[in-house]
């Protein structure tokens, strides 16, 4: 697989330092049941990584001792760790809000006939990837059946309370399949809940537009095709300054599966881990957390924080303005 980073680090970015921190991201493991081309972690069946027990100790312990407002679990899929339903239940008996990054189909998985329940019970927030309202397009991206498979998915947690006025959240992200940025999220998002309600009864709190990031699968596949600077340029013709503020590296630190610590996910995927007060990257681990001085650090920034900034800004929470 070609490798971006060379090509992004001679890309110039405004410099960036954090804000309050509020959130754990944590990536429990690469393992997955689905193999996505736009997946910017490269995860999949058969790997193998998973953060092991002492680090899922040390997680909890930290919830304790930090001022952690929400943990955002993601992977691969996350809950083929085989701790995630512990995790849960420790952050939300500390009353920690906890957000699933789930791809849907593991809902449908063997062994997994009781994990909507399971997330319904414990007031987890369910963030769920549906590139598209459409089969052809969500097949083509993510598997023949998988549209099928989510639909099904979604019909359940709505019958759970979930996307419900009043009910558990429900968001769906939306990623473009190719090389372009994603339309604006208001309009799209009533585009979705029309076509979704009309033709599957399905209902859901919000949209969540992400741009795909120029790394890993999607970059090496950019890179492959010739097709990386004229992405990169897009992006950055289409950068806004005042996306800058809102960017989620300033109040989220990313946690890989063996507890070192990013500034963002992307930024974990490409191996850039989070820099010290000199601004040079050292090997911060969850170890490190207690007693950091998190305000006023400087963030790592390369040619992919584009991707964040561009158009509508992007972030793990959709849109920016």
């Amino acid at each position: 697989m070609l490798n971006p980073l060379p090509a992004l680090a001679k890309v110039p970015f405004p410099a960036l330092q954090r804000a309050n921190l509020h959130t754990l991201q944590v990536n429990l493991g690469y393992r997955c049941n689905q193999q996505c081309l736009h997946c910017h972690v490269n995860a999949g069946p058969n790997r193998q990584e998973m953060m092991t027990p002492e680090g899922i100790a040390l997680l909890i312990g930290l919830l304790d001792e930090m001022s952690i407002r929400q943990l955002d679990l993601t992977g691969g899929a996350p809950e083929m760790h085989p701790q995630f339903r512990e995790l849960v239940i420790a952050a939300r008996e500390r009353g920690v809000r906890v957000l699933d990054r789930c791809n849907l189909t593991i809902l449908e998985e063997p062994g997994q006939e009781d994990l909507a329940d399971f997330l319904a019970q414990q007031g987890v927030e369910v963030v769920a990837s549906l590139p598209c309202y459409l089969q052809e397009n969500v097949d083509a991206q993510r598997g023949k059946g998988v549209f099928d498979l989510s639909i099904r998915a979604l019909q359940r947690l709505n019958g759970l309370g979930y996307g419900q006025l009043d009910g558990l959240s429900l968001s769906l992200v939306y990623n473009p399949q190719g090389p372009q940025l994603p339309p604006p999220q208001q309009a799209l998002e009533q585009d979705y809940k029309q076509r979704l309600y009309q033709d599957h009864g399905i209902v859901f709190n919000q949209l969540l537009t992400i741009t795909n990031m120029p790394i890993a699968r999607f970059g090496s596949s950019l890179m492959s095709r010739g097709q990386l600077g004229e992405y990169m340029q897009l992006l950055q013709e289409a950068h806004l300054d005042s996306n800058l503020p809102g960017v989620m590296c300033r109040h989220l630190i990313s946690v890989d599966w063996q507890g070192y610590l990013y500034d963002c996910d992307f930024n974990q995927m490409l191996g850039l881990g989070m820099p010290g007060l000199d601004g040079e990257p050292t090997p911060l681990h969850l170890r490190d957390l207690r007693g950091m001085r998190i305000e006023g650090r400087p963030i790592k920034v390369l040619g992919h924080c584009y991707g964040c900034t561009a158009g509508q800004g992007s972030s793990c929470g959709g849109a920016l303005s």
